[in-house]
């Protein structure tokens, strides 16, 4: 089931255009940030109800993905974390795939392993969690049942 609501793009000139240069080239311009690979990650806004759409590292591991909200370590996490924790269905689009997910934020050892995945995915996570005194959150997507399956 497809998310609904209407698209309230980045107030970010750099973000916005990313996002939506990715989505309407189905992953193939746009697609890196820092020489890294990036997914386009769709919330609906907690507060708004709009759609947003971010452009996020890619971590990816055995079909799974994570989103982590480092915001590069500072003190606040970004609005999209607060958002999935209010509404868990998202979407993510990676290259030319777009599927519904479930978001759920993990803790202990399943968060070191998506933590190490996503080091592994991105190096500069490991310093933007030394720059802040925040637990960066990690959230791990499940695919959703394809309606066509």
């Amino acid at each position: 089931m497809a998310l609904t609501g209407e698209y309230q793009p980045s107030k970010s000139q750099w973000a916005r255009e990313q996002a939506e240069k990715f989505e309407e080239s189905q992953g193939s311009e746009a697609n890196e940030l820092r020489g890294m690979p990036i997914i386009v990650l769709t919330t609906v806004g907690a507060k708004t109800g709009a759609l947003r759409k971010t452009a996020l590292m890619r971590v990816e591991h055995e079909g799974r993905y994570a989103v982590i909200a480092s915001l590069g370590g500072a003190p606040q996490e970004p609005k999209w974390a607060g958002n999935i924790r209010h509404h868990l269905h998202v979407e993510l689009q990676d290259g030319a795939h777009k599927r519904d997910y479930l978001a759920r934020e993990v803790e202990g050892e399943e968060r070191d392993e998506w933590w190490a995945h996503a080091v592994a995915a991105f190096p500069d996570y490991d310093a933007y969690q030394a720059k802040t005194d925040r637990r960066i959150a990690v959230f791990v997507l499940e695919p959703m049942a394809e309606e066509d399956e």
